[in-house]
């Protein structure tokens, strides 16, 4: 496959990804019951596994990896960040303060991973010091 062609899927998965997020997150703040539905569940889960894919093979069409490349590294280690953010958001905040504030967290993480991508600059849109 063409490196546009799994840059293309990439870029579609995050965008399905995060309006998937947006919407569940609204859902738990409003209290809806979609938010258990089974399709609720299992979607995010095809998503999320084609996201991380095609962030692989990316990875290795570029030769950019993990602790060898900064920027790849914070993308990685926000992912991991807005995963932990995301599940407590979701699944696992005592009390909805805990999830909303969660939820908002893990958007803003994925905005500077998005923006990490953008940049290629480990730091994304935060300013560092001179």
């Amino acid at each position: 496959m063409s490196y546009y062609m799994i840059k293309h899927l990439h870029v579609t998965m995050v965008v399905l990804s995060a309006l998937g997020f947006a919407l569940r997150g609204w859902w738990m703040v409003s209290g809806n019951a979609l938010l258990t539905h089974r399709m609720t569940r299992t979607v995010p889960h095809v998503v999320d596994t084609l996201l991380l894919g095609s962030a692989i093979v990316l990875a290795t069409m570029i030769s950019q990896y993990p602790f060898q490349a900064p920027w790849v590294t914070a993308k990685v280690l926000g992912l991991v960040a807005y995963i932990l953010l995301g599940t407590i958001a979701l699944k696992r905040g005592r009390t909805r303060v805990i999830r909303v504030s969660a939820w908002f967290a893990a958007a803003m993480v994925y905005t500077w991973i998005v923006s990490v991508a953008f940049s290629k600059n480990a730091a994304g849109f935060i300013p560092l010091p001179h």
